[in-house]
């Protein structure tokens, strides 16, 4: 079986954030998941390449401001055009970080996302209001699921 690339792009600014960002990465890289290759990477860090390379991606983000972060933002800035005839229907997953409701985010993200003509694969994760332990449980979940469903070609 060919291995597979999941990319997961997710910007981490506080501890909270990187226990998403790790639990999600941790929950792709189940041990019951044989033929994926994980690659976890800041907006910054992230390169056109990396998700021309990729057959799935996870994104994650805080809200501000009503809005996803300024990281992620750049990082669509920067690959749009590069990937933009060349990922259509590329399957995907959001995951947002949200201290009040995460409409606004999510509405932005799907914009984009919408313009790039990914698929989403489910829909956006949204971690509402005080921070809970359980956020990181559903990080991990969406992860596995996501490797999972990538492994076995049904996204």
């Amino acid at each position: 079986m060919t291995q597979k690339r999941l990319l997961i792009v997710a910007h981490a600014p506080s501890p909270n954030t990187r226990a998403l960002l790790d639990a999600a990465a941790a929950g792709a890289r189940s041990p019951e998941i044989d033929n994926v290759e994980v690659t976890a990477l800041t907006p910054f860090e992230t390169q056109p390449k990396d998700v021309l390379a990729a057959q799935a991606i996870i994104l994650g983000t805080t809200e501000n401001l009503g809005y996803m972060s300024g990281a992620l933002k750049d990082f669509f800035d920067r690959i749009y055009y590069p990937c933009l005839e060349k990922t259509q229907g590329l399957p995907y997953v959001l995951y947002v970080r949200a201290g009040h409701d995460g409409t606004g985010t999510r509405r932005a993200v799907e914009t984009i996302v919408t313009g790039l003509r990914w698929k989403a694969v489910r829909d956006p994760l949204i971690c509402r209001g005080e921070w809970r332990q359980d956020f990181v449980e559903e990080c991990g979940e969406l992860g596995m699921l996501m490797a999972a469903g990538l492994e076995a070609g049904v996204i």
